[in-house]
């Protein structure tokens, strides 16, 4: 799994709430069952996704967090909310643990899994298992903030569309380690995989939208995204070296403006007929 340093996870965290699909969680909220919820959320990173979602369901919760990365889990637990929507206690705990390793078993008693950019690291023999594991295991699922490989960038510029390719690449890459990722088309992957399960999927759009006002966050997404794309397309460095200098120049004078396309998906499991 790819590591992410707590600075830019902090720094793209505002961009992310704004951007999640709040209908979604409106139909969460209509269909939870009774009793303390029990929520597990995978790659936690700095644990934005709990700040943002514990706060808006009612009830007591208790949010059990996944990583691979410690450091990553202490900023998590340390930092989630200690009360729901009603004021209900929010307990919290943190497991080290591979996401792409759990089980039916696992999930037991689990109310409601939840991801945030996570699902276009994973492959599609991965996806395929989390998706049979939350559906036998009777669970919800809200999975938030998948890339789906759409950019549009104001003013445009003649290169933009060859770097957009080369970054989608990128993440449908092979790693070293043999899998190869589902980077763009995991939302449809995943959807596909719930809905041949007989789970009932809710998809809406979630793009961040970037302004003059987010020059810093602006600043480093344009650097990544350039940067896999060289990564993938080494011919295209020149160029690109160019490219990059003129958008980050435009960003720092309030001139850019930037809607970076992503997907979230709400899962209710078969038996759970959603509310009107």
């Amino acid at each position: 799994m790819t590591a992410f340093a707590p600075d830019w996870l902090y720094l793209r965290e505002p961009a992310d709430a704004a951007a999640r699909a709040t209908e979604l969680v409106d139909t969460l909220r209509e269909n939870l069952p009774d009793g303390e919820l029990v929520i597990r959320d995978l790659g936690c990173g700095t644990g934005s996704l709990g700040r943002w979602l514990a706060g808006r369901l009612p009830g007591a919760q208790r949010w059990i967090l996944h990583d691979h990365d410690t450091e990553l889990l202490g900023h998590a637990r340390r930092n989630l909310p200690r009360t729901s929507l009603d004021g209900s206690p929010v307990d919290v705990v943190a497991e080290q643990r591979d996401v792409t390793a759990l089980r039916t078993a696992d999930l037991a008693g689990t109310s409601l899994v939840t991801a945030s950019a996570l699902l276009d690291l994973l492959t599609k023999d991965e996806v395929t298992a989390l998706a049979t594991a939350i559906v036998e295991a009777g669970c919800a699922a809200l999975l938030v903030l998948s890339v789906t490989g759409r950019v549009e960038l104001t003013p445009a510029d003649p290169l933009d569309d060859e770097v957009a390719a080369a970054f989608n690449a990128h993440q449908r890459r092979v790693t070293p380690a043999g899998r190869r990722l589902l980077g763009p088309a995991a939302a449809d992957v995943v959807a596909t995989a719930f809905g041949r399960l007989g789970a009932l999927v809710f998809r809406a759009g979630s793009a961040w939208r970037l302004g003059p006002d987010q020059s810093a966050l602006q600043h480093q997404w344009l650097e990544g995204w350039v940067g896999a794309a060289v990564e993938h397309q080494p011919d295209l460095g020149p160029a690109a070296d160019v490219y990059l200098q003129r958008r980050l120049e435009m960003a720092a004078a309030g001139e850019l403006h930037a809607v970076i396309h992503h997907g979230d998906l709400l899962v209710l499991p078969p038996s759970r007929e959603a509310a009107a």
